[in-house]
């Protein structure tokens, strides 16, 4: 009885201990992302071709104060841009955790699955025929024709995925789906006579460049509410990650499980590509990075911690996009794919072995 009694202090320790542990993880990983948010924004505000010292920068972050064109350079074209780096970088890692969870594999992702393709093919196209008869177009609209371009990709990977059963066939199918949308987006853009929609060539590519307070306020609105609704998943992401039978028995609904999933990724795609176009990588290495460093994959740390590292990622490669060259200024898919396609290979070439041994 004694033995029984002194192992059950044993295990209650070293679980506890295992917790302690765990919870320090958890807040080192927070508090490291923290700091390099404020970092990051710091740079991106103070850095450009148009420098301005650090006194005058204060003072127009705060009181407004300064020359009109450096009130204007911070306040209209560097802070929204800096807002939208993080809002939408988040998003994106969001998203690809979202669909990492749905399809059950850490590869898949809405670049690569195409459904960012397939929004940028629908943004285009709307636009195409709504520049003919207005000047400008909504941002409400062009969120709208990404949705719509993304659900019809990833309605059309779903019916891939019940006939292709292996995962590496189903994610070339969603890469080839992603080149047939681009080829088609490149032709509409090309080949458009007005002059705003060949500008869109740039777009194309994924920019934060040219961002509003409205654009930015528009897409605070829609990603709080997804990441609101994202996060009051976590106990049923949680019990599905531990199997679907599982998931089932803890009372969680799978069919209304699945369809909130891709509704939800869905629109966290659709709002990066409608405002910054096809951003590459992200949604994929992202996820894996954070799920590596919290060293747990439990959605109720997972989730913000990968949205705030999905902000910080973007807004880095955002800050060498527009830095390592200037005054060119490099597409922001050509910085993410450098430091996000080494994650990707080496976390395909881990899960190969991992099914060899």
């Amino acid at each position: 009885m004694r033995d029984r009694t002194e192992q059950e202090k044993s295990f209650r320790g070293a679980f506890h201990e295992e917790n302690v542990r765990s919870r320090a993880r958890y807040a080192l990983v927070f508090v490291i992302l923290i700091a390099a948010f404020v970092l990051i924004t710091v740079l991106n505000i103070t850095i450009g071709n148009v420098s301005i010292s650090g006194r005058d920068i204060l003072r127009i972050l705060f009181f407004r104060v300064g020359e009109q064109t450096e009130v204007n350079i911070i306040w209209l074209i560097r802070l929204p841009r800096v807002m939208m780096a993080f809002l939408l970088g988040g998003a994106l890692a969001l998203a690809g955790f979202l669909l990492q969870t749905f399809f059950e594999n850490p590869i898949a992702g809405p670049f690569v699955l195409g459904i960012s393709s397939g929004a940028k093919m629908m943004v285009a196209l709307v636009m195409i025929l709504l520049l003919d008869h207005f000047h400008a177009v909504s941002s409400w609209v062009l969120v709208g024709a990404a949705f719509a371009g993304s659900l019809l990709i990833t309605a059309f990977i779903l019916l891939i995925s019940r006939r292709v059963h292996h995962m590496a066939s189903l994610l070339v199918s969603g890469i080839m789906v992603g080149y047939i949308c681009s080829a088609v987006s490149e032709f509409l853009i090309t080949f458009a006579e007005d002059a705003d929609i060949v500008n869109l060539h740039g777009w194309s590519q994924g920019s934060f460049s040219g961002m509003s307070w409205s654009n930015v306020a528009i897409a605070a609105i829609i990603i709080l509410i997804a990441f609101t609704a994202a996060f009051s998943l976590s106990k049923p992401i949680g019990a599905f990650q531990m199997g679907e039978q599982y998931a089932q028995s803890m009372g969680v609904n799978i069919r209304t499980f699945r369809i909130a999933l891709i509704l939800l990724s869905s629109i966290l795609s659709a709002t990066v590509t409608a405002f910054a176009g096809p951003i590459s990588f992200v949604g994929i290495a992202v996820p894996v990075l954070i799920k590596k460093a919290l060293h747990t994959a439990k959605p109720l740390v997972v989730i913000p911690a990968t949205f705030l590292g999905g902000a910080v990622f973007c807004m880095g490669c955002d800050l060498i996009a527009r830095t390592a060259f200037a005054p060119t200024e490099l597409n922001i898919s050509t910085v993410t794919a450098v430091f996000g396609a080494p994650v990707v290979i080496l976390t395909m070439v881990k899960r190969q072995k991992e099914r060899w041994n």
